[in-house]
């Protein structure tokens, strides 16, 4: 197996970072290796529907990018990817803190790939799990300076 490009690695996580969505939802990735990822999210005021606790569509964007990322590595290089099916559950409501999202894939296919994620807090309690099917995008891959892969 070709292993990850540790400057890849590192200029993606920047890379993902500073583009415009995580930004604006105060989400980061965390980490990214193969089959599993790491998505945080500090919660703001922003994140909260009008009976205070996290809105459930925040929480779906957690699994979402999480079950991405925790796929992405396997993908050939010139590869994107996208989500077609997403379901979760939600667990527990949570009003304040950090959120951390673990991403696992389940099975990483060429073409369709299939991913879960749990959303704990900062004391480690389960608040959503989910699923998520994610296929395959040839020739939409991110623009990288450093290749994917390290040769070998």
């Amino acid at each position: 197996m070709q292993q990850p490009n540790p400057a890849y690695i590192r200029d993606l996580i920047g890379k993902v970072n500073t583009s415009a969505f995580p930004t604006h939802m105060a989400m980061r990735l965390i980490d990214i290796s193969y089959d599993e990822a790491t998505v945080a999210l500090d919660l703001g005021v922003c994140h909260l529907q009008p009976f205070g606790i996290v809105h459930g569509g925040v929480l779906a964007t957690l699994i979402d990018t999480a079950t991405f990322w925790a796929v992405f590595l396997r993908l050939p290089e010139d590869a994107g990817l996208v989500n077609i099916d997403l379901k979760l559950n939600y667990l527990q409501p949570v009003q304040r803190g950090r959120l951390r999202a673990c991403g696992r894939a389940i099975r990483s296919g060429n073409s369709i790939s299939y991913a879960e994620a749990r959303v704990q807090d900062e004391e480690g309690r389960l608040l959503a799990h989910g699923t998520s099917t994610l296929m395959a995008l040839p020739g939409k891959g991110l623009k990288m300076e450093h290749r994917k892969f390290l040769a070998g």
